[in-house]
């Protein structure tokens, strides 16, 4: 009885997560369908950029390349660099393709991010474009992303178009831990309540966003958002507030060309915001605890220590294969292999160590880091 309890509560949690919370599991929202404007809108594509040489030669002629019918712009706007990636982009600008700017805003002010400061230069620097398509620079387009996204914001009334783009699956690490992040971002942000007008579930996917300027405006632009370390849901958080229309879903070709070659790289890309997250709530980093210890862990226990005792050993295998069955779509949107899907408890617990060792970093006092920078509660 002491272990057959905590296991038909997993099991009670598995049934209501997989059919009550958003049918987050499905991985199957692409871009909505529309038919193509009449007059193409005016668009800039906003790229920040951190120390990204290593990057850019495989992600921005892609967007200099895009076929976009109408008026675009691409602004890349170098955040206080110290690898050359500025100069590269101007390179890389020559070969053709849509008018490049470089701009070189400084590093942020006081309460700014450096991301966000430089974002808010390029926004500045579009002028009176209709849309903004603000993307990284490890994000790779296809051809027609631009005009894919344009169409299905104005065919659908959309004042922001999100899309996960699909991150680089490569190495034994990648295989465990990636196609999960995708998975606990859903869990976390079911995408249909996200998309539904009026919901308190607001999120977006900061490598792909094609947002309206005149909705960004009233939403209090960039500076609204300024001090997020999660800025993309905090986007679009302050655009819903201000009575936008968002969606958010996967993609199929926009993707990330930026490796994670071990464990310690994707342990640092997880735990770097994993505490903002939550808020930097000590409460609310115990109950993630527990709640991730009570439906990942009873059914492990309950299985490995069933042994003849059937009932035990049937609610913990129902369990597990329940959790795994959740997580065959997004295996299959990552083309991975269906076995893999057994090992979530284990993917779990290594996202569990890693939120820990976020809040332990933020007491050190390191805060969120990324190239070279720390940004502390409240900053």
């Amino acid at each position: 009885m002491v272990l057959l309890v905590p296991a038909v509560v997993a099991l009670l949690a598995w049934v209501w997560l997989v059919c009550c919370r958003g049918l987050f599991w499905r991985a199957d929202l692409r871009l909505p369908p529309g038919a193509p404007p009449a007059a193409w809108p005016s668009v800039a594509i906003v790229v920040p950029a951190r120390n990204e040489a290593d990057m850019l030669p495989a992600s921005l002629p892609t967007l200099l390349g895009q076929d976009y019918p109408g008026p675009a712009r691409l602004i890349l706007v170098d955040d206080d660099s110290t690898d050359g990636t500025g100069a590269l982009a101007v390179a890389l600008g020559a070969a053709g393709g849509l008018p490049l700017t470089v701009l070189h805003p400084g590093p942020p002010p006081p309460g700014w991010t450096g991301k966000l400061w430089a974002v808010r230069a390029g926004v500045e620097a579009a002028g009176e474009v209709d849309h903004l398509l603000l993307t990284d620079a490890d994000i790779a387009h296809p051809p027609g992303s631009l005009t894919a996204l344009v169409t299905a914001a104005v065919a659908n009334r959309l004042d922001l178009v999100s899309q996960l783009a699909r991150l680089r699956i490569a190495t034994n690490w990648e295989r465990l831990l990636v196609p999960a992040f995708g998975y606990f971002f859903a869990l976390l942000y079911p995408y249909r309540w996200s998309n539904r007008p009026g919901a308190r579930t607001a999120a977006a996917a900061g490598g792909c966003m094609l947002v309206r300027r005149s909705a960004l405006h009233r939403a209090g632009g960039i500076a609204a958002i300024r001090g997020a370390v999660i800025d993309d849901v905090a986007l679009a958080r302050a655009l819903k507030r201000s009575g936008a229309r968002t969606w958010l879903g996967l993609a199929d070709e926009v993707r990330s060309v930026r490796p994670y070659p071990d464990l310690d790289a994707l342990w640092q890309m997880v735990a770097r915001s994993a505490y903002t997250q939550l808020r930097y709530s000590p409460l609310l980093l115990a109950g993630t605890v527990l709640g991730l210890a009570l439906i990942f862990g009873p059914p492990l226990v309950a299985v490995v220590a069933g042994g003849w005792n059937g009932p035990l050993l049937a609610v913990g295998a129902a369990t597990w294969l329940l959790m795994a069955a959740s997580y065959l779509p997004t295996l299959r949107y990552h083309r991975q292999p269906a076995a893999a899907a057994l090992l979530l408890p284990v993917t779990a617990a290594l996202y569990l160590a890693m939120t820990v060792d976020s809040a332990r970093q933020h007491y050190l006092g390191r805060g969120a880091r990324w190239k070279g920078r720390s940004y502390s509660q409240g900053s």
